[in-house]
């Protein structure tokens, strides 16, 4: 019996066609599917330039690069993501800073995010970007945080992995809309994947340029020197990402809004059971907004239920149900605790929900028996 995990890909022969086709092609990498996917995607997701790289955490590290981040710019964003949200910040040289978040969706909170920028200000200093995270699917609420961008002149940045094929005000290119840039990752769990990749779309011409250089070693060539002439004038990664992957990623960027709509359905099966359990909080979503379910991110009560996250973990790997909890807060890592002197009190929200959070199982090819199977185990061991 195999085990059931919190995500999974999912592909399907037509997505095997598109890589068999490359892989018997005269181009690998830097062909002519990294542009079609480049293309494809400002399609989808609005912007005038996208640059298509090796990862979601490369998108992040050269877009700070190319917008110039360096040593002592104060960069904000939330606690509750992956640590790469942060850890590209740091390897511009960039001081991350985190805002506590919204206790109910998960995401940075308006609120919070003003009076950081207020005490910062006060003291003299200027804060270069502001990053958010559509955590789980739900948009952040970039009106506001749009409004507050505008007003004290920060770049806006949407880490939007989680959040490809949602929507606000019915528009699922809401993300361009309201950020100066937005990051993707097309990681195997997300709802649209490369195997590994990533992107970043923007309005600013420059700063692509700078991106696509920076991916390829620094790399400017000059035909005008001799076809074989480039030059390095600053230094730059390998970043790129082959066509291989960008087939997989035409491909699969068909069926997103398909694979979307799945992942709603399930949820909708999880919200039926669990939304009038006591002391248990089913994801959040605001009046016009559209979850994409990238999690489905339960908060569990674990006191109310005289059990430990441990126990429940264990409990349910016995039943061959593997979860997971997205996301231990960066400020909890040993490198930002010796760091940057972060206090777990001055985000109490961000401790609440990560006591509590679970991420339960949400993916195309999740059958209904084992969803209910999942369900079943939960109300056994939590016992209502």
């Amino acid at each position: 019996m195999s085990i059931i995990n919190y995500g999974k890909q999912f592909l399907d022969n037509k997505d095997l066609s598109s890589v068999r086709k490359v892989l018997q092609s005269d181009y690998l990498t830097q062909g002519p599917k990294v542009d079609g996917f480049e293309k494809a995607l400002l399609k989808k997701f609005g912007g005038k330039f996208c640059s298509v790289v090796s990862s979601g955490t490369a998108a992040l590290h050269l877009l700070g690069l190319a917008l110039g981040w360096k040593k002592n710019d104060i960069i904000l964003t939330t606690p509750l993501t992956f640590a790469a949200t942060s850890n590209c910040i740091v390897y511009t040289g960039a001081k991350p800073i985190f805002v506590d978040i919204d206790e109910n969706t998960g995401t940075i909170c308006p609120k919070n995010l003003e009076k950081k920028i207020k005490s910062i200000r006060n003291k003299g200093k200027k804060i270069k970007a502001i990053i958010g995270m559509d955590y789980g699917g739900h948009p952040c609420d970039w009106l506001k945080i749009k409004s507050l961008s505008k007003q004290y002149k920060i770049t806006l940045i949407n880490d939007n992995c989680h959040g490809m094929g949602a929507a606000l005000y019915n528009n699922k290119k809401y993300a361009i809309k309201y950020a100066d840039f937005i990051t993707l990752s097309f990681h195997p769990v997300k709802a649209l994947t490369t195997a590994e990749g990533g992107a970043v779309i923007g309005k600013n011409k420059i700063i692509d340029e700078k991106i696509k250089s920076l991916r390829s070693h620094g790399i400017i060539k000059n035909e005008k020197k001799g076809l074989w002439f480039y030059q390095i004038k600053n230094l730059g990664y390998n970043y790129r990402i082959s066509d291989v992957h960008c087939a997989l990623g035409l491909s699969q960027l068909q069926k997103l809004d398909n694979s979307v709509k799945k992942r709603q359905k399930i949820a909708k099966i999880y919200d039926k059971y669990f939304r009038k359990i006591e002391n248990i909080i089913i994801p959040f979503k605001r009046e016009k907004f559209s979850h994409a379910y990238h999690l489905y991110a339960i908060r569990i009560n674990f006191t109310k239920f005289n059990l430990t996250k441990k126990e429940f973990f264990l409990k349910l790997l016995k039943k061959r149900i593997k979860l997971q909890v997205h996301y231990i807060p960066v400020y909890k890592h040993p490198f930002y605790k010796k760091n940057y002197k972060n206090k777990e009190k001055n985000f109490p929200k961000t401790e609440i929900f990560y006591n509590q959070v679970v991420s339960l199982p949400v993916y195309y090819t999740l059958q209904i028996k084992d969803q209910l199977k999942v369900i079943k185990n939960i109300k056994q061991i939590l016992k209502f």
